[in-house]
């Protein structure tokens, strides 16, 4: 038989208003006695992004759990078709715990349970569904059992529930994989995305699912609850085209960093040349300017060298002539200063 296909927002919306449903649905996840549950008015919205991207229903529920103790929790479900950021799921779990409509009389929160019902994968993680539950632990990682559940620890602290529809594959061998049959793709009519095409045999004498069944039916043959999913169709098609051109512009975008990042090394490389260069250059010119003050150096030595000797020169004519004034002969002159005769003739004459 074919019934409406409860992925799109409009029927899963309708589908939840009807309480027996809800309870029946969120027992099974939760896997306890939902006793009673009521949706919860939404008081704040996200006006900043797509605001169909993620669909939302808060409840309140009054839940048995397996010790027979009765109390309240607040049950945050999410679903989306799209694969959206974690921060925005978080957003919306942070106005859970501002809202002082969930504190209780003695000053702590109601405990929270989030479920995420997917239309997308997460990662290689092939369980359809996920239980996160909160542990308490010391210090070497024991649990720790003695004194919990505790107000305060709830209050800070929650459960997730993380369904993902695509995994969802017609195998049913227990009460949960049986309600989310109804959420299985891989029964969608080959013609027509809005409508499942199941085996109601599967859910006879089975009055809940049967309710559920009866509910969808209801549903596809609704003119305008057939719109309103057309509507959606176009919506997320939009969507679709939009984060497509996203990511073509974004994988642009990568490409063109990467050549900025290449040619950013080229020309880092070419300064390190140009820099190496530029200190072989500056050591060559100071081997330079040292071998020119050796030359100057050089230069001073000879020039004093120089003096020094015309010096001598000039103290030698000065000696041989002074003796030749007193009469003394070219040999004897060479003899008392220890010199050739033919160098004090020679000084002698000049």
């Amino acid at each position: 038989m074919k019934v409406a296909n409860p992925i799109y927002d409009i029927v899963f919306k309708y589908l939840m208003e009807d309480q027996r449903i809800a309870r029946t649905i969120l027992s099974a996840l939760l896997k306890v006695d939902v006793l009673d549950v009521e949706i919860r008015p939404h008081e704040y919205s996200d006006d900043t992004r797509d605001t169909l991207s993620i669909f939302r229903i808060d409840f309140g529920a009054t839940i048995r759990d397996a010790t027979g103790h009765e109390r309240m929790i607040l049950i945050e479900l999410q679903k989306t078709w799209l694969e959206t950021e974690t921060l925005r799921f978080r957003q919306y779990l942070g106005i859970h715990y501002s809202n002082p409509k969930n504190i209780q009389k003695d000053g702590s929160a109601l405990p929270m349970v989030a479920v995420y019902l997917l239309g997308h994968k997460v990662g290689s993680i092939e369980e359809p569904v996920l239980y996160v539950n909160q542990q308490s632990c010391d210090y070497d990682g024991n649990v720790i059992t003695k004194g919990l559940p505790n107000a305060f620890v709830d209050s800070l602290t929650h459960n997730s529930i993380i369904v993902q529809i695509p995994r969802l594959h017609g195998h049913i061998n227990n009460r949960l994989e049986r309600v989310l049959s109804i959420f299985d793709q891989s029964n969608r009519d080959k013609n027509d995305s809005r409508l499942l095409t199941i085996d109601d045999a599967m859910y006879e004498n089975d009055a809940d699912m049967e309710r559920i069944i009866h509910r969808l039916t209801m549903a596809a043959s609704d003119a305008d609850m057939r719109h309103k999913m057309n509507v959606e169709d176009e919506y997320y098609s939009i969507i679709e085209k939009r984060d497509t051109e996203i990511l073509i512009r974004d994988k642009q975008l990568a490409e063109k960093e990467v050549l900025l990042t290449e040619k950013d090394a080229q020309l880092t490389e070419k300064d390190a040349q140009l820099t190496e260069k530029d200190a072989q250059l500056t050591e060559k010119d100071a081997q330079l300017t040292e071998q020119k003050a050796q030359l100057t150096e050089k230069d001073a030595q000879l020039t004093e060298q120089k003096a020094q000797l015309t010096e001598k020169d000039s103290m030698l004519r000065s000696t041989i002539r002074m003796l030749l004034d007193a009469g003394l002969s070219m040999d004897d002159i060479a003899t008392k200063l220890g010199k050739d005769l033919e160098e004090i003739i020679t000084f002698g004459h000049k």
